[in-house]
């Protein structure tokens, strides 16, 4: 497994999306708007961001 860092935004809100998209960005460690979280790229955790893809910004670090 790669030990790459991944930065992590929310950067639009996560109400009226569905209920497997708000699991997803709990998942992430997201709770409010425009907070970030490191996290390591792993094959779940980049599934979950392609899921709400549309909803984050991600930065390699």
């Amino acid at each position: 497994m790669s030990n790459r860092k991944i930065k992590i935004t929310l950067v639009k809100s996560k109400f009226g999306r569905g209920a497997k998209q708000i699991a997803c960005v709990h998942g992430l460690g997201l709770r409010r708007m425009h907070q970030t979280v490191e996290l390591e790229e792993t094959p779940a955790i980049m599934g979950m961001v392609n899921k709400v893809s549309h909803l984050v910004r991600v930065e390699v670090s």
